[in-house]
């Protein structure tokens, strides 16, 4: 049962009624809508993350040295990885019976209401460890949330697109993840750099987590402007893009879910090696500026953008499996050398961002839904969005804190080993799936 043309809630009437009076969306919009949802996940992601680095060890974990501070808020932030799998428990149930519009307004204002709510934490100064409990707490919101954050809109892009652009179509949706992190690297360097270190820990890093929500209510009416809309609704139903069951879905297609989480693990370990735990590394063990790195981030993500543009071009050209292959095979030889660039001075730090983010673009370009048309029509909704869960709780969750773990500990090409077993178990999945050479070449 669908209530999609049901309106439930205010912020589902207000889109139905602005346009529901036959108002024909082109398809690009599908493509913008998509752009703008994930770019806000992705800034709401990235304020966490530097948040994690520059500001928890020290707000939260007072009490312990910088080392061990920052490890434990990498913990808190696997969190949300997690509880996101709950999450679509749960929203799924909720999409079932209200509607994919309701879904939506529910779980992305309980995603910005735990991201404001951070920008309340109190310190540890405050109210002792009930800062670190009250940190988890709202980390497992934002977790949740993300889970009825699946839309949709990237599925329906993918089914869509021509058999000669489906690498094209299927890096649209990344490109919110390097926009994400362009925005917050140089929201917090602007804090940083403006105030004195004190005003910045009392109250500087509270404004982009306000940002984060005001972007989330924008995010929401320009996904709602699609997904409620009677043409659109009839679009997911004809291509039977509809929420189904969870057991009934991991019954039925659980080789698939596996096959697809196991698949995008070198691109998802990229990810984290490249923007989180190298800011941590310089943070802890250089003398270099936070600010002058988060530029450098900004200027790496502008590189990843470009390059996730050229990996659909690419894709097209040689197949997203051979592409998917390639770069997990480039990202183990990068695992091997590149880390220890980040002991080599800024202009270390500067070769290993941009070369990294030019591999991550290629293979994070690609990584995303390559078995969701192998799901069995009543199950590619749920199926894919379960997926993608699978995929960054296995290759992201853990990343930052095993990352930075065995490079304290056993030097930094150690922190590469996290790096290289991310890209032996995408080669593994892709050797192991001889379906998929079917489904994406």
């Amino acid at each position: 049962m669908s209530g999609d043309t049901v309106p439930t809630l205010p912020a589902e009437r207000d889109a139905r009624a602005l346009h529901g009076d036959g108002h024909a969306i082109h398809p690009g919009e599908i493509a913008i809508g998509v752009i703008i949802g994930r770019t806000s996940e992705f800034f709401d992601f990235f304020v966490y993350a530097i948040a994690s680095v520059l500001v928890f060890p020290k707000l939260v974990f007072p009490f312990l040295d910088p080392l061990q501070g920052t490890l434990w808020s990498f913990a808190i932030f696997a969190l949300a990885f997690i509880t996101r799998p709950i999450g679509t428990l749960i929203f799924t149930a909720v999409d079932r019976a209200y509607g994919r519009g309701a879904k939506l307004t529910v779980a992305l204002f309980l995603l910005g209401g735990s991201t404001a709510s951070i920008a309340f934490l109190p310190g540890y100064a405050d109210v002792g460890i009930t800062a670190a409990l009250l940190l988890a707490l709202f980390r497992m919101g934002q977790g949740v949330a993300l889970g009825g954050t699946w839309d949709g809109l990237a599925s329906l892009l993918a089914i869509n697109a021509p058999n000669d652009r489906r690498g094209w179509y299927a890096m649209i949706p990344q490109l919110g993840a390097p926009l994400g992190l362009f925005v917050a690297s140089l929201l917090f360097a602007f804090f940083i750099a403006a105030l004195p270190a004190e005003d910045f820990l009392s109250w500087g890093w509270r404004y982009p987590f306000f940002v984060a929500f005001a972007i989330n209510v924008v995010a929401l009416f320009a996904r709602l402007r699609i997904v409620v809309t009677p043409e659109y609704a009839r679009l997911f139903e004809d291509r039977e893009l509809q929420p189904a069951p969870i057991a009934e879905t991991v019954r039925t297609d659980w080789r698939i879910i596996v096959m697809g989480a196991f698949a995008p693990l070198a691109s998802f370990a990229m990810f984290h090696m490249v923007t989180v735990f190298p800011l941590s590394w310089v943070f802890l063990y250089t003398q270099n500026s936070p600010v002058d790195f988060l530029v450098i981030e900004a200027v790496a993500a502008v590189v990843g953008t470009i390059s996730i543009v050229v990996s659909g071009q690419l894709a097209d050209r040689v197949g997203r499996r051979t592409l998917l292959g390639a770069s997990a095979l480039a990202i183990a030889v990068f695992s091997g050398f590149a880390p220890q660039l980040l002991a080599a001075g800024e202009a270390g730090e500067i070769v290993f961002m941009l070369f990294g983010f030019a591999l991550l673009g290629i293979s994070f370009g690609q990584s995303s839904g390559a078995l969701s048309s192998m799901f069995s029509k009543p199950h590619r909704y749920t199926g894919s969005s379960l997926t993608s869960d699978l995929a960054w709780l296995f290759g992201a969750a853990f990343a930052p804190l095993v990352a930075l773990w065995l490079g304290s500990s056993f030097g930094l090409l150690a922190a590469g080993a996290y790096l290289l077993s991310g890209a032996i178990g995408t080669l593994l999945a892709l050797w192991l799936n001889r379906e998929l050479a079917k489904t994406i070449d």
